[in-house]
């Protein structure tokens, strides 16, 4: 008998083990050229079905000089342009060709190759893939119950992670080191199984990397010059949860199943973020809604009445078109890392799919601004509802994502009013995040826990002094007379502020159809008090309108609803307080802002101390102010510090 065999079938491996068993004994096998040039070119692009070809050759050379067959070479190596050409048949049309020509029955596990073949009269054999049950693979020695991966390299003991999500140790499974022989041996069977397994698969093929799904298993294969030696890493799920085995899984029932569709889990590598996700597309498929997965490669363990698919052509906005088209209720992407992956989950989600997106971070700060350096901070509510944060497979916290027009936390007395898409924790309703535009940049910032203190007895007038000046005679605590337009009155005697105001007028009347009140707070700065149904118009969308304001006058403006001026009127001075401490210094504190007024220092910089230590350096504008948003960390410590009755010195750097 003369057989051919192709480059599926050496890849596959069956060929050898056929021999062994005593089918094709005393066979002549012709190996064409051709199958040689490719499997020696998957070999130096390092592709580990390249090595595997080239070992199954070397075990028929072997079987050759044992007589067990005959083996021969035949026709010529393809040239570059009929390697160019693979991909359309070339190289198949050159194997078929020595099987023709030595009348010889053709083998191949490749189906199209065998359709093709038998339509040129071949006789040929017609490898199926095997659906059996299998013999444990090599690797799996290295596994028991408690495993959860292990980790072989050339040259290093066996390693492997055991235990729990809860609680990993890495441990050491065997004295002697791994030989590259011995992890090449694994590392074919391994690919052969992926090719006959049903429930395996080649996920990834590249340069010196092989990434390979066995049912729950995946395996990666790494080699020279993708890694530095020969390394086989293999993970595996230890247990089967639900989604009702998680605390807090109510809430994540009652939102994903409601209007609020948009999903993400976070939380740092390792815990348990796929497992919830699987969790999430078993309880949705089972409550009737049609779930598809997007994963590269696909590792989530789900029923078979979900299908998972991986990038389309290389990209995942080709599989995020066919899901289109498709209509799936709910789509979990595992997992958004580059760039195009937040598009599509962004389009995806704004086009009416329910999504849950995996994400890598070590906390909700992290995630928002990886979202928010690739999608514009205010849609990000509508695409995002839900933040679930796990730590060692336990739901830590649950966020909502939220949009509204207000001035940022912690920067009252910064910024204006403007549009803001906020994080709060679900359970409490803590504002966690705010997310802004300022200076053309986009701010995620911090907010939670910053409260104002609520000290037992009220404290003694808060001190300042200068480096090497003694303390003044110290005057007891007033409030200001209350003025219903402190600001105007002031301005009379400005005439420079009177022009401002009318320009602001002017200049703000163009969006709004109520009176416009308008309050100098400085050369630069200025408060507006405007009706709160044309506080959006006069913002405009992304706050476009009050930037050209702002950009066109040279002046910052706060724009503020008119119901918040009647509140201020009502109870003028009950917030505000003022020391006099001599020597022309201040400590002014309202609702909103602590000011240092050292007129002497103006233009300075200075270092602030308390007592001996050191809070924080500051520039003295040229009003001789340091303005600090109360609710800021520094001035809660300086009131802290004041509670404390301790001094506040300045000295110019």
């Amino acid at each position: 008998m003369i057989l051919v065999p192709d480059t599926s079938v050496l890849i596959d491996g069956r060929i050898t083990s056929m021999i062994k068993a005593g089918e094709y004994k005393g066979a002549t096998i012709i190996v064409p050229e051709a199958v040689i040039a490719e499997l020696e070119a998957q070999a130096n692009n390092g592709r580990e079905i390249g090595f595997a070809g080239l070992n199954e050759l070397q075990q028929l050379s072997k079987m050759a000089e044992e007589k067990i067959i005959e083996l021969k070479f035949s026709g010529v190596r393809p040239t570059l342009e009929q390697v160019k050409l693979a991909s359309g048949g070339e190289i198949d049309a050159m194997i078929r060709h020595i099987a023709i020509e030595n009348n010889a029955r053709f083998i191949t596990s490749d189906n199209v190759q065998s359709e093709v073949a038998r339509a040129k009269g071949l006789d040929v054999i017609y490898l199926k893939p095997q659906v059996a049950d299998f013999v444990p693979l090599a690797i799996d020695q290295f596994f028991d119950e408690h495993t959860i991966a292990v980790y072989l390299k050339e040259r290093i003991s066996p390693m492997a992670k055991k235990g729990s999500i809860n609680d990993m140790k890495l441990v050491k499974i065997r004295d002697a080191p791994t030989s590259e022989y011995e992890l090449r041996m694994m590392a074919q069977e391994i690919l052969e199984r992926a090719k006959r397994d049903p429930d395996g698969f080649i996920e990834v093929e590249k340069r010196g990397i092989t990434i390979v799904q066995i049912g729950s298993m995946r395996i990666a294969i790494a080699r020279r010059p993708f890694s530095d030696g020969m390394e086989i890493t293999a993970v595996r799920p230890i247990v089967d949860v639900t989604l009702k085995d998680y605390t807090k899984s109510d809430i994540i029932t009652k939102r994903i199943t409601s209007d609020k569709r948009g999903m993400l889990i976070i939380g740092a590598p390792g815990g348990g973020k796929t497992t919830l996700a699987q969790s999430v597309a078993t309880f949705l498929s089972d409550s009737g809604f049609v779930v598809k997965t997007m994963e590269a490669p696909r590792e989530l363990q789900v029923p078979d009445q979900i299908t998972q698919y991986t990038m389309l052509d290389g990209s995942m906005a080709n599989t995020a078109d066919v899901l289109l088209l498709v209509r799936p209720d709910f789509v979990i992407f595992d997992e958004l890392r580059k760039a195009e992956d937040f598009s599509v989950f962004a389009d995806m989600r704004l086009a009416g799919l329910g999504m849950v997106g995996v994400i890598h971070a070590n906390g909700v700060q992290d995630a928002v601004q990886r979202f928010s350096d690739r999608l514009d901070f205010s849609v990000l509510s509508q695409v995002v509802n839900t933040i679930i944060f796990l730590k060692q497979g336990v739901i830590t916290k649950v966020y909502d994502v939220g949009f509204t027009i207000k001035v940022p936390e912690g920067m009252g007395g910064e910024v204006h009013l403007r549009p803001v898409t906020t994080v709060t924790d679900h359970e409490t309703g803590e504002l966690v995040l705010d997310i802004f535009r300022y200076d053309g940049e986009t701010i995620v910032m911090p907010v939670l826990g910053i409260t104002v203190p609520a000290p037992a007895a009220r404290p003694a007038p808060l001190q300042v002094q200068h480096v090497g000046q003694p303390v003044n005679s110290r005057e007891p605590m007033r409030a200001p007379q209350a003025t219903p337009e402190p600001a105007k009155k002031e301005s009379d005697e400005r005439p420079g502020w009177k022009l401002n105001e009318k320009e602001i007028q002017r200049e703000i009347g163009r969006y709004t159809e109520g009176f416009v009140d308008v309050q100098m707070l400085s050369d630069t700065k200025a408060v507006v008090y405007i009706d709160d149904k044309d506080v959006p118009a006069a913002i405009g969308k992304g706050g476009k309108n009050i930037s050209a304001i702002v950009n066109k006058l040279g002046i910052g403006i706060d724009i503020k609803p008119r119901s918040e001026f009647d509140r201020q009127q009502a109870q003028p001075a009950k917030n505000e307080e003022e020391y006099n401490l001599g020597g022309g210094i201040k400590i002014q504190t309202d609702k909103k802002q602590l000011t240092i007024v050292a007129p002497a220092e103006s233009g300075k910089i200075v270092d602030v101390f308390a007592g001996k230590e050191y809070l924080f350096t500051a520039t003295v504008n040229d009003q001789g102010e340091i303005n600090l948003a109360k609710n800021s960390s520094i001035a809660q410590e300086m009131i802290r510090r004041h509670t404390n009755n301790e001094i506040i010195k300045l000295r110019p750097v």
